[in-house]
């Protein structure tokens, strides 16, 4: 008989990878609930708004990559204390520099995409110690430090109002500096960890059609969960005319949500499969962007459908990743850093064009659509592979495709 979940793995290195990653992604988005105060001060045009969050999100995407080949050169742990090191720093000279233009505000950005790598990090430190039939749901506890955005979206609006937007760089460092310090004392690399890969692995990883498939499904369900979370607080400002404080607040309820329910993503995807958990997930979501599209009256309706958008995406992430270690177990390294760097391209995408479409056209709707329409592309060509997934490398592993 399988054994219960929480009688296999290494569950002090499942806490460490956790909140290592929810603190990364605390950090990685808090130039977007901090926007409408760092716009007014540096007078930044929408499309300007829309990079300066989009920004973290990319350097974090391309990041991945980095860390991903450091995960399996220098092993997990390592590579996790580099790039905690350097937010540390980035974080620290701002705070203490000042953020006097857009410029200075997109350097930042570039350092802040060293937190977004954490996921390329989190995930294989603590996947490793799982077998297969647990994957989903170890990597879903993992890859709920999503939820970091959360507190993100919650407090550093208040927080820069009762002291500044350029402090809340500094009090950020405060859990920051908690959270390495727990990461020393507790995370521990697998033992069961495969051998480090030379370059022509890492490129003959992207010949396999799979890897690409992976890639474009993670852009569409994490790319639209973080490129929302880093530009909800200027959308609730712009549509709705709220606060930096009640946008925040708006925020942080959405980003709730999806960061919630992304473990449950992978529980039912280790129940159901993750195909079918990622065909329903798709389909609701591209009916739910359309109706965001058109805007709500209030607020409030918006939350409505908002909510429900992000909770479907998270769990869509945790679906992704019930798949991933069943294909590429042995390039799960790599594989993490490929299909995250993807998630971060569509979150890179979405901020932006949100930005470029309020410039130019006066609202958000054509973004909006454009998203919807790659979660069907997405739709589509899953079910085009889950034949040939089921018939080939999902015969012959424990978990449910």
């Amino acid at each position: 008989m399988q054994k219960s979940f929480w009688q296999v793995g290494h569950k002090p290195t499942l806490f460490s990878a956790f909140l290592y990653f929810d603190l990364s992604f605390m950090v990685w988005v808090l130039l977007g609930p901090l926007a409408v105060q760092i716009a007014a001060d540096l007078h930044l045009s929408p499309a300007q708004k829309g990079l300066m969050v989009a920004t973290p999100v990319l350097a974090g995407a391309l990041l991945r990559i980095v860390m991903g080949v450091l995960v399996d050169q220098i092993k997990p742990k390592m590579a996790g204390l580099i790039g905690q090191i350097i937010v540390i720093l980035s974080l620290l000279v701002a705070w203490l520099h000042g953020i006097q233009n857009f410029q200075q505000a997109l350097m930042l950005g570039i350092g802040l995409g060293f937190a977004g790598a954490a996921f390329a990090v989190a995930l294989p430190l603590a996947s490793r110690w799982y077998p297969p039939e647990h994957q989903g749901t170890a990597l879903g506890i993992a890859g709920a430090g999503n939820s970091g955005t959360v507190f993100a979206a919650l407090f550093a609006p208040t927080l820069a109002v009762a002291y500044g937007w350029n402090n809340v760089f500094g009090l950020a460092l405060i859990p920051l500096g908690i959270a390495m310090f727990v990461y020393l004392v507790f995370a521990k690399d697998s033992p069961d960890a495969p051998p480090a890969k030379s370059l022509s692995q890492y490129v003959a990883i992207l010949k396999d059609k799979d890897a690409w498939w992976f890639m474009f499904f993670y852009s569409v369900t994490f790319g639209g969960f973080v490129g929302l979370a880093s530009s909800l607080t200027i959308y609730f400002n712009d549509l709705y005319s709220l606060g930096a404080v009640k946008a925040g607040y708006c925020t942080a309820a959405c980003v709730f949500a999806g960061s919630l329910v992304r473990p449950i993503g992978g529980m039912v995807a280790d129940r159901i499969g993750g195909v079918r958990t990622l065909l329903a997930m798709y389909s609701i979501a591209a009916v739910l962007l359309v109706i965001m599209s058109f805007g709500q009256p209030t607020y409030q309706l918006a939350l409505a459908i908002i909510i429900p958008v992000m909770a479907i995406l998270g769990m869509g992430n945790g679906a992704v990743f019930q798949l991933v270690p069943q294909r590429f177990r042995k390039e799960i390294g790599v594989m993490t850093g490929l299909v995250g760097m993807a998630g971060g391209v569509g979150g890179f995408y979405l901020a932006a064009s949100l930005g470029y479409f309020k410039q130019t056209h006066g609202n958000y709707q054509i973004g909006l659509l454009i998203f919807a329409g790659l979660a069907v592309l997405a739709m589509i060509g899953l079910a085009g592979v889950k034949t040939r997934w089921r018939t080939t490398w999902g015969s012959v592993t424990t978990a449910k495709v």
